[in-house]
């Protein structure tokens, strides 16, 4: 298997569908919980749920705008900025852009060629494709942690 499907893999498998690292996936725990679950805080924790997902999504579909059009449009000050949920059918379509630009990411690095990976990731202070691919997935599993114990947390109270 090419290095470019593996790090595909990877990416699919921590939004979608692995259970391998850390034994879930944010689709498992996001698919089937309440919004208001998911846009409860924890005493003075700011970070909700749903803010955690809206943040990951920012990057994936930032990520996936720079395979399509080679420019880089987000900024690391607005991965936060959302506006409240206020409905079941806004917690829904947020997921679903989510796992749509997940396959769509995944899709585009499995095509990409096995030398691009090394290649400047849009100018040369950020380092490579793989750097970014990598640092994507290390990022999604970090937040994956978050959900997990966000939710057992809310859940508890």
């Amino acid at each position: 298997m090419k290095s470019t499907e593996q790090l595909a893999n990877r990416l699919h498998e921590v939004i979608l569908s692995g259970t391998w690292i850390a034994n879930t996936n944010f689709k498992d725990q996001l698919e089937n919980l309440d919004w208001r679950i998911a846009t409860t805080s924890i005493e003075e924790h700011h970070n909700t749920i749903s803010v955690i997902a809206q943040h990951i999504h920012y990057y994936i579909e930032g990520l996936k705008n720079v395979f399509i059009n080679g420019k880089l449009e987000i900024s690391d000050k607005h991965s936060f900025d959302f506006p409240p949920i206020k409905s079941h059918a806004e917690w829904m379509a947020i997921q679903k852009k989510l796992w749509e630009d997940t396959e769509a990411l995944s899709k585009l690095i499995e095509k990409m060629p096995q030398s691009q990976l090394y290649d400047d990731f849009v100018d040369k202070k950020y380092g490579s494709y793989l750097r970014n691919i990598n640092g994507m997935i290390e990022h999604c599993y970090y937040h994956l942690g978050q959900i997990v114990l966000i939710k057992k947390l809310v859940l508890k109270n």
